[in-house]
């Protein structure tokens, strides 16, 4: 019996926005999710929303939060990040608003400056989480030994 784990799998997120381009907004392979890079755009419209970076990196977040909660796992289990911001000088508002999305056990994170993003967006965040143990996920009785929890 092989453990279903080791394939990659694409995520769809029906609650997040529509991709931009050939691209899934995640892929999830042995215990871990890999997240596409969300920008401020509302999933309804596919338009950014209205407010500067402090409203668009709310966005970003609650697009992440579903497109983890499609793959079965949420903020609480991101190990990494990595910040896009058109502007150096939004870091602070920035800063504040993801500290209310992440307040402990944070993830690693780089943030850095671009010359611009999709729809001339001014953050958009990529991540890394984990899957939530849980032994149930796997259906090899001896376990797989790929770190998904079923050992």
């Amino acid at each position: 019996m092989s453990c279903s784990c080791q394939e990659k799998n694409v995520i769809v997120a029906p609650k997040a926005p529509k991709a931009l381009g050939p691209y899934s907004a995640a892929i999830k392979v042995n215990n871990f999710v890999f997240c596409s890079g969300q920008t401020g755009l509302n999933p309804e419209t596919n338009e950014l929303v209205d407010g500067g970076v402090e409203a668009q990196t709310h966005q970003v977040l609650k697009n992440l939060a579903n497109v983890l909660e499609a793959a079965g796992t949420d903020l609480a289990h991101v190990i990494k990040t990595t910040v896009f911001l058109k502007d150096m000088a939004d870091f602070q508002k920035m800063n504040a608003i993801y500290g209310t999305y992440f307040t402990e056990n944070f993830p690693a994170r780089s943030t850095i400056q671009v010359a611009g993003l999709p729809k001339n967006g001014l953050v958009e965040i990529e991540l890394i989480a984990v899957m939530p143990d849980d032994d149930d996920n796997c259906d090899n009785e001896s376990g797989c030994g790929c770190g998904c929890g079923c050992n």
